[in-house]
C-alpha cells in the first residue's frame, strides 16, 4: 500500500533516485532501501527515511528494536537577522544524514554544581550550547512506515530558562518500547526564548511578539504532522505532554489558534497557562516595556538590530524572559478566557500535579515557627485570611513547617482541575491525577516526598537515569528495585494508553475514573502503595482557591467566577 509521507510518496520517487545517486559507492543498497521506504515498506532501522529536508539514517536505540535518530533540524538556526523571530523552515540537503549526534542545546547557564545539575548541559553525553538549537530527536520501534503508531511529543521544564531534548532522563527508549513513537524538542530559552519588542511587533503579519519558545514547539509539530508517518507514526494521534515550564506551554498551546490541529492529546504535568500559581497571564505590551528597560540599563540601546548585534550568552544573562505571554498571535487572549468561553482546543487531557511540589522550597530562608506561620498570614492569605486559616491550620511548629509547604502544591493541583474540567466541558476525555507516591532518596541528600519533578522518572520509566532539578531522588536505590520498578511500568503505561486512545485504562492497571464521573472532593491518586480514587483538597481548601481565582483572575477578566 502507498503511503503518504509529507507529500505522496509516489511524487518522490524520482528526487529519492537523485538524492541517492549522490551518496556514492553506497548508492545502489541504499537505493533499494530508499524506493521501499517510499512504498511504506522498509525496515526503519536498516534504511534511510525519507523526510521532507532529505533523507536520514538512524542508530540503533538503548533496546533491541528501538531506532532513535539524533538531531534533526525542524527549523532553521534562529540567529543573526533570525534571532527572536518565529521559526522559519529548515534548509534541505542532498545524500543521507546520519542522525547520530544530538543537536547543540539552546543557549542557556550550565548548573554543575548544583544538585541535581542541568540535565541538558552537565551530563557526560551533553551537547554543546548555541543559538543553532532547533533540533528533535526521534525513538520509533516501527519496523516499517506502515505501523500508524501513536505519538508522544516531550516538551521540557527548567523555568523557561533551561533544558534541552537530549537530557538522559527523557530518552524514550522505554516509552517506544510500549508501542508509541517518541519526540523530544529543544525550544529557545530565557530571553532569546520569550522576547518581546516593539519592532517586531510591528514589523508582524499579526502585530504579535514574544512566545518564540511556543511557536518552535509548533514548528516541531508541524515537522511531525509533515514526516512522521515515515517513521512509523500516526499523525492523527499526537499527544504534548511536559512539566513544569513544558506543562505550562503544554496549558498555553490549548489556548493557541495556530497548534489547533497538530494535537489531539495534551498531558500537562504541574503547571498550565497560569504558570505554577493562580494568575492572569502577562500580556504582550507589559513584557515589551520590561524588554526595553533591560535593554536601555544592560546594554544602553533599545534598537533591535543592536540587539541583535550582542552576544547570544550576553543577552541571556542581563535580559529576563518574560516567560509564556499574551502576544495576541499564539496566544490570542488569556488562556482563561478562552476555557471560559469554551473557545480552547478541543484537546483530550489528562492532567495532574504532585503531592509535595513545594517541598524543595522547606530549606530556603529561616526555620518556620507557628509565630512566624501566623504574623505571615496577611501576606501569605491576601485578603482571603478567614479562608487560609480554615484551609490550612497550625498550631505547633511542625504542623506550621508543614502547612506552609501546602498552598505551592495544592494551589497547583486547583490549577490543573480547571484545564481538565474545562476540557469535559467540551466533550474531550478529561482525566486528573494526583502523584503521592514518595521516590527513594539517598541518605546523603533531602527526602523531598512527591516533589516537583518527582514524577519524571516514572512517567519516562526511565529510573536508571539521572534526574533533574528539583526532585533529586536515588537512582541507586531505584535503578532495579522492583516495587520501584513495578509502578514506573504502571504509570508510564497509563501515560501510553492515554497516548494511544485518550484513556489511560488498560488491562492489569487500577480503573481511572474519567474526571467528570468523580466527587470534587475525589481524585486519582497514584501510588506504589496502590493507585485508585482517593481525597484531593478538602473542602476549605477548594473554596480557598476558588476565591483567589476570583479576585485575581475571573474578576480582572470579566470572566464566571469560579463554582458558577
Amino acid at each position: 500500500m502507498t503511503r503518504k509521507i509529507g507529500k505522496t510518496a509516489f511524487a518522490r520517487s524520482a528526487l529519492v533516485a537523485l538524492m541517492m545517486a549522490s551518496v556514492g559507492a553506497c548508492a545502489t543498497a541504499d537505493m533499494a532501501v530508499a524506493q521501499s521506504t517510499a512504498a511504506g515498506t522498509s525496515m526503519i532501522a536498516s534504511g534511510p527515511v525519507q523526510t521532507e529536508q532529505g533523507m536520514v539514517r538512524g542508530v540503533p536505540g538503548a533496546l533491541p528494536g528501538i531506532t532513535v535518530f539524533k538531531g534533526l533540524p525542524f527549523a532553521a538556526p534562529p540567529v543573526g537577522d533570525l534571532r527572536w523571530e518565529q521559526p522559519q523552515p529548515a534548509a534541505s540537503w542532498t545524500g543521507v544524514r546520519m542522525a547520530d549526534t544530538w543537536g547543540d542545546s539552546c543557549v542557556q547557564n550550565p548548573a554543575p554544581t548544583r544538585f541535581p545539575p542541568n540535565s541538558a548541559t552537565d551530563m557526560p553525553d551533553s551537547p554543546g550550547i548555541s543559538e543553532d538549537c532547533l533540533y528533535l530527536n526521534v525513538w520509533t520501534p516501527a519496523a516499517s512506515a506502515d505501523e500508524s503508531l501513536p505519538v508522544m511529543v516531550w516538551i521540557y521544564g527548567g523555568a523557561y530558562n533551561e533544558g534541552g531534548g537530549s537530557a538522559p532522563f527523557s530518552h524514550g527508549d522505554q516509552l517506544a518500547a510500549k508501542g508509541v513513537v517518541l519526540i523530544t524538542l529543544n525550544y529557545r530559552v530565557g530571553s532569546l526564548g520569550f522576547f518581546s519588542h516593539p519592532e517586531l511587533t510591528a514589523a508582524s503579519p499579526h502585530g504579535a511578539s514574544g512566545n518564540q519558545a511556543l511557536g518552535d514547539s509548533i514548528a516541531a509539530l508541524q515537522w511531525i504532522q509533515d514526516n512522521i508517518e515515515a517513521f512509523g507514526g500516526d499523525p492523527s494521534r499526537v499527544t504534548i505532554f511536559g512539566e513544569s515550564a513544558g506543562a505550562a506551554i503544554a496549558g498555553g498551546l490549548v489556548g493557541a489558534p495556530p497548534a489547533r490541529d497538530l494535537v489531539h492529546r495534551a498531558i500537562p504535568q504541574s503547571g498550565a497557562w497560569m504558570g505554577l500559581g493562580i494568575g492572569t497571564m502577562v500580556p504582550r505590551e507589559r513584557a515589551e516595556a520590561q524588554v526595553l528597560q533591560q535593554a536601555q540599563e544592560q546594554f544602553g540601546t533599545t534598537s533591535l538590530a543592536e540587539l541583535r548585534a550582542q552576544p547570544a550568552t550576553e543577552i541571556h544573562a542581563k535580559i529576563r524572559g518574560a516567560g509564556m505571554i499574551v502576544d495576541g498571535h499564539i496566544i490570542p487572549e488569556d488562556v482563561s478566557i478562552a476555557v471560559a468561553n469554551n473557545r480552547q482546543n478541543p484537546w483530550d487531557v489528562l492532567a495532574g500535579s504532585n503531592e509535595d511540589e513545594g517541598s524543595f522550597t522547606g530549606g530556603m530562608g529561616p526555620a518556620m515557627t507557628l509565630e512566624r506561620y501566623n504574623a505571615g498570614e496577611a501576606q501569605r492569605y491576601g485578603a482571603h485570611v478567614d479562608l487560609g486559616r480554615a484551609a490550612y491550620p497550625a498550631s505547633s511548629d511542625e504542623e506550621a513547617a508543614l502547612q506552609a509547604q501546602r498552598p505551592f502544591s495544592d494551589g497547583m493541583s486547583w490549577h490543573m482541575r480547571q484545564y481538565a474540567d474545562g476540557q469535559a466541558r467540551l466533550g474531550r476525555n478529561a482525566f486528573l491525577y494526583f502523584f503521592t507516591h514518595d521516590p527513594l532518596y539517598d541518605p546523603d541528600k533531602p527526602d523531598l516526598g512527591a516533589a516537583h519533578t518527582g514524577e519524571i522518572p516514572y512517567v519516562f520509566n526511565n529510573l536508571c537515569a539521572p534526574r533533574t532539578f528539583p526532585g533529586g531522588s536515588s537512582v541507586e536505590l531505584m535503578c532495579g528495585n522492583p516495587r520501584e520498578e513495578g509502578f514506573a511500568d504502571q504509570v508510564s503505561q497509563y501515560w501510553v494508553n492515554f497516548a494511544a486512545t485518550g484513556n489511560p485504562n488498560g488491562p492489569g492497571l487500577p480503573h481511572w475514573p474519567a474526571s467528570n464521573e468523580l466527587p470534587r472532593n475525589q481524585v486519582m491518586r497514584l501510588d506504589a502503595d496502590g493507585s485508585g480514587v482517593g481525597p484531593w483538597l478538602t473542602p476549605a481548601q477548594d473554596a480557598f482557591y476558588a476565591a483567589q481565582f476570583n479576585e485575581r483572575v475571573a474578576g480582572p477578566l470579566g470572566i464566571p467566577a469560579a463554582g458558577q
